[in-house]
């Protein structure tokens, strides 16, 4: 392959045959990956519990900056199928109104079991789709709750869709999803408790000393509440934040290392050696483990 990315990334086919080889490690992968040039592209990310409308609020939100032109990259993190980990549910499924258009280009992961509610190869896949000209790409997980907290570690701006019936939840999360929004969306906001769900978000926020995150109110179905929404991601973007964007690469360079040293470590020799070894007297779990880290200090 070419080693420019505008000649490598020039079509949405090429985009995925590009992204399929990443996600399946295909022979070359990794030359693929060092041979692109990322654009400085917005990646937003949709998460929340399930129920709450993240789907049809980002087929809103894509609607509009489609009527404005832009050009859009989807990344739908889908439940893994149980029999080979391919994606359940279609890209079509859940954005039927705009899937022929020439600006969208959506792709659907599998979790892969991954307790994050991300894939496991989510970071290169998004790596790839920057060296495409996108205006925005949006990144929407599997929705599984407080471990969803992973996509704070990967995307730009971190959107958190909840419901009014959601305060339950909201406690059970400020461990989580409160700590790691950039904006709150109470969604369904037509129905009765939406005002006081609004509210209370805004005084845990301000008892966090967290006053500047927004909090947003929306109704998906009708796209009530759409515009002001993109204005806020808008504002976010715009303001920018450089010690931000030094961790964020630093959480997915730790991430990709982590994962690259662990290739090919084979954990049911591992399990077996584990039942060897605390068969003999004086077991310690932590100079098991440590033997694996360097020789044992005499």
């Amino acid at each position: 392959m070419p080693a420019q990315n505008t000649t490598i990334l020039s079509d949405f086919k090429t985009l995925a045959r590009t992204i399929s080889l990443v996600e399946n490690e295909a022979d070359g992968f990794e030359t693929i990956l060092g041979s692109l040039t990322p654009h400085d592209i917005p990646v937003i990310g949709l998460t929340g519990p399930p129920g709450a409308g993240k789907s049809t609020l980002l087929n809103a939100v894509i609607g509009y900056l489609l009527g404005e032109g832009k050009k859009v990259g989807l990344i739908l993190v889908d439940p893994s199928s149980p029999f080979n980990l391919g994606a359940v549910l279609g890209d079509r499924l859940r954005m039927t109104a705009h899937f022929t258009d020439p600006n969208l280009f959506i792709r659907s992961l599998a979790s892969r079991g991954s307790l994050g509610g991300l894939s496991d190869k989510i970071i290169e896949v998004v790596e790839v789709m920057k060296a495409y000209p996108f205006d925005y790409i949006f990144i929407e997980t599997v929705g599984v709750g407080q471990s969803e907290v992973e996509i704070a570690g990967l995307a730009d701006t971190t959107v958190v869709v909840l419901v009014p019936e959601a305060g339950d939840s909201v406690q059970a999360m400020k461990a989580g999803l409160m700590e790691i929004a950039d904006i709150f969306v109470v969604n369904k906001a037509d129905r009765p408790e939406a005002d006081a769900m609004a509210n209370f978000l805004s005084l845990q926020l301000h008892i966090s000393g967290r006053d500047h995150i927004p909090v947003l109110r929306t109704v998906a179905v009708e796209a009530k509440g759409v515009k002001e929404l993109i204005s806020t991601i808008r504002q976010i973007e715009f303001k920018g934040n450089e010690e931000r964007r030094i961790s964020l690469m630093a959480d997915k360079a730790y991430k990709i290392i982590q994962r690259y040293r662990m290739k090919g470590f084979d954990k049911k020799a591992l399990r077996q050696q584990l039942i060897d070894s605390a068969a003999q007297p004086g077991f310690s779990l932590y100079r098991f483990t440590h033997g694996f880290l360097r020789p044992l200090e005499s």
